[in-house]
């Protein structure tokens, strides 16, 4: 079993990833660049530990991550917690992709790790949609090409930006509303940010599926997925563990001689 970390500008998530791509246990922190390696040294060991398993168990890790201040203190923590130097995506690591976007090194490791994780579960065409601080959905097509896609603000930074510069909206849990026409403020901003980036996504998937042949497998994962995808009215696979499936994926792509 290797310990996967994927780092995000909001949560950290990270579990323990079988040589089947099975996933023994996930977890998601907070992301906090004030944070040292020995704290999170702590969270990692604790949160291990809390779920069962072995500090000295992993064979070996791996990292991906999209907030590059916090990659060596990450690395460093878990090799604290490990006894094992752990891998990073980075430009030049294997990922047996085929990238054909105007610059390939631009590719966030992110979307990376999800593409891989899709292309080895699902067929093809592919759309990958990764709910976070960004909203982002990635097209892989029917040769499995890695063809480009697009970044929206996420669902979070919407009602945050909302909140901070409208001074009579406040901020709200992100419960489903129960109608679309909302009756009061809490359920109009309910309504907007789970119906409004449900049909932003249905309308992105429509848009983007004009540019390639075939009907694509979607699937999507993220945070906040949970949240919006069971209110669009595509048919999309909810996959909370496809990272740290790719992140396996990888890491044995770049161990295996």
């Amino acid at each position: 079993m290797i310990l996967a970390v994927d780092v995000g500008n909001t949560n950290i998530v990270f579990g323990g990833v079988k040589e089947n791509a099975e996933t023994a246990f996930l977890c998601r922190i907070s992301t906090d660049k004030h944070k040292t390696e020995d704290e999170y040294a702590v969270h990692f060991k604790s949160l291990i530990e809390l779920n069962g398993s072995e500090c000295k168990g992993f064979c070996g890790g791996i990292i991906s991550s999209v907030v590059p201040t916090l990659t060596p203190i990450l690395q460093k923590a878990m090799e604290k917690v490990t006894g094992k130097s752990p891998l990073v995506v980075s430009p030049g690591i294997k990922t047996g992709l085929n990238i054909k976007i105007d610059n390939p090194a631009q590719l966030g490791s992110d979307l990376a790790v999800g593409a891989v994780a899709a292309l080895a579960l699902y067929p093809k065409p592919l759309m990958v949609i990764d709910m976070g601080t960004a909203t982002t959905i990635c097209v892989i097509d029917k040769d499995g090409i890695y063809r480009g896609g697009i970044i929206a603000p996420g669902v979070r930074v919407s009602m945050e930006s909302l909140t901070k510069n409208a001074a009579q909206l406040q901020s709200i849990g992100l419960y489903p509303p129960k109608k679309a026409i909302g009756t009061n403020t809490a359920d109009c901003m309910r309504s907007g940010l789970v119906f409004g980036n449900a049909t932003m996504i249905d309308g992105l998937i429509d848009r983007m599926s004009e540019e390639f042949e075939g009907t694509p497998t979607i699937i999507a994962t993220g945070g906040l997925a949970g949240n919006i995808i069971p209110y669009c009215k595509h048919n999309i696979i909810l996959n909370n563990e496809l990272l740290l499936i790719g992140l396996r994926i990888i890491y044995d792509k770049n161990t295996q001689i």
